[in-house]
C-alpha cells in the first residue's frame, strides 16, 4: 500500500559507525584465557558478503529450514504478531525476512526496521525490498543491537515486534546472552512481541558437520580468517593469515559450537592500534564466534524469567530447529 514521503532511509543510531573503534570491548575479549574476537567485527562489508555464501552451503541447514518455516507458515505468523512495526536484529540481506515481510504488508501497513552493523548490507537489502514491497517503509538501523533497541525506545513508535532470526541468539556467551535478553525486554512495553529463531540441540556430528566446510568450499574458512584481516586493516595488526587453520567444534559442556582459528606455529602478534601483543603457540586458538544451542523447554523458561510469555511456535521436527513468538507482559 504506497506511503506519502519517503520510504526507505538509514539512520546512523551509533553516529560514525563508532562500534567499530570499541576498543574497550575488543581488548577486554583479546584479553580472556582463550582471545576471542566479538562477532560484529565479523560483519564488515566484506564479511557480510562472506556470510551470505555460508547461507548457501548444502551441510549449512539452518539458513533452508528456517526459510522453509517462513514459507510454510509467513501468513499465520504475519497474523500472530498483529502490529505494524517489525524490527529485526542483525538483519543482514533480510532473504528469508522478505517472505515474513511479503505476508505482513498484505494484511497490513508495514514499517520494517532493520538493524545491522553493514551499511552497505542495509542499502542493498532496503534497496531490493523497496523494489518487490512498494507499500512496505523501510527504516534501517545502522549499528549494534543495543543501539538499535536503545533507539526503538527513545522514539514515539507504534506497537512492535522485535524479530530475532537465523539463530542468533546463540551467538553470546551466556552472560552476554542474560544482558541482551534484558535489554530486549525492557525495550518492549506490553502486548509487543519478541519473534526468535534457535536451534535446538542434536547429535554433536550434525551440528560440526554444518558448522565446517564441505569438501572442496571454503566459506566457513574465508569468513573467520575475515576477522583477523579486519583488525589489520582497522587497528594495524599484523596477523598472518596462513598461520592459522580455521575449525569449529562443538562444546558439549557449554551445549554450542565454536568456532577457532588454531595457531599452526609458535608466533607473537602485534596490534598498535590497541597497544597489545598477543602470544600463540602452536595449537592456540582464537575464537571467533559462538553459537548455542537450546533445550526447548528451558529456553521457554529463560525468556519467561525476563517477562517474555511463550504464544506461539513453529517447529522443523525433523531439524530440530523452530521459530518461536513471545509476548511482553
Amino acid at each position: 500500500m504506497p506511503r506519502s514521503g519517503p520510504t526507505f532511509e538509514i539512520v546512523a543510531v551509533e553516529g560514525e559507525a563508532s562500534f567499530w573503534d570499541d576498543r574497550v570491548t575488543l581488548l577486554a575479549c583479546l584479553n580472556e584465557t582463550t582471545p576471542r574476537i566479538p562477532p560484529w567485527f565479523g560483519y564488515d562489508e566484506l564479511g557480510s558478503e562472506l556470510f551470505e555464501s555460508i547461507t548457501e552451503l548444502p551441510t549449512y541447514y539452518l539458513t533452508r529450514i528456517e526459510r522453509g518455516l517462513l514459507h510454510r507458515h509467513a501468513t499465520e505468523i504475519a497474523g500472530s504478531l498483529d502490529c505494524g512495526w517489525l524490527a529485526e536484529l542483525g538483519s543482514g540481506s533480510a532473504k528469508k525476512t522478505r517472505l515474513l515481510l511479503a505476508a505482513c504488508t498484505q494484511q497490513r501497513r508495514t514499517t520494517y526496521l532493520p538493524i545491522d552493523v553493514s551499511r552497505e548490507m542495509l542499502q542493498t537489502s532496503g534497496a531490493a525490498l523497496q523494489a518487490e514491497l512498494p507499500g512496505l517503509r523501510v527504516i534501517g538501523m545502522w549499528g549494534r543491537y543495543e543501539a538499535g533497541l536503545a533507539w526503538l525506545r527513545d522514539t514515539g513508535r507504534e506497537p512492535v515486534v522485535v524479530a530475532f532470526l537465523g539463530g542468533n541468539l546463540g551467538n553470546t556467551t551466556p552472560e552476554e546472552c542474560e544482558v541482551l535478553l534484558a535489554d530486549i525486554a525492557a525495550t518492549l512495553r506490553p502486548g509487543d512481541g519478541f519473534l526468535v529463531s534457535v536451534d535446538l540441540q542434536k547429535p554433536a556430528a550434525v551440528f560440526e558437520t554444518c558448522y565446517n566446510d564441505p569438501p572442496g568450499r571454503s566459506a566457513f574458512a574465508r569468513f573467520r580468517l575475515n576477522h583477523l584481516t579486519h583488525l589489520n586493516r582497522r587497528f594495524g595488526a599484523d596477523f598472518d593469515l596462513t598461520r592459522y587453520r580455521p575449525r569449529a567444534h562443538y562444546d558439549h559442556a557449554h551445549t554450542r559450537v565454536e568456532g577457532h582459528l588454531y595457531a599452526t606455529q609458535d608466533h607473537d602478534v602485534s596490534v598498535p592500534g590497541l597497544g597489545h601483543r598477543l602470544h600463540l603457540r602452536s595449537g592456540d586458538s582464537i575464537n571467533v564466534g559462538f553459537s548455542a544451542k537450546f533445550d526447548h523447554r528451558g529456553f521457554v523458561a529463560v525468556l519467561a524469567a525476563h517477562g517474555l510469555r511463550h504464544q506461539a511456535e513453529w517447529v522443523d521436527r525433523t531439524w530440530r530447529y523452530g521459530i518461536f513468538l513471545f509476548r511482553r507482559t
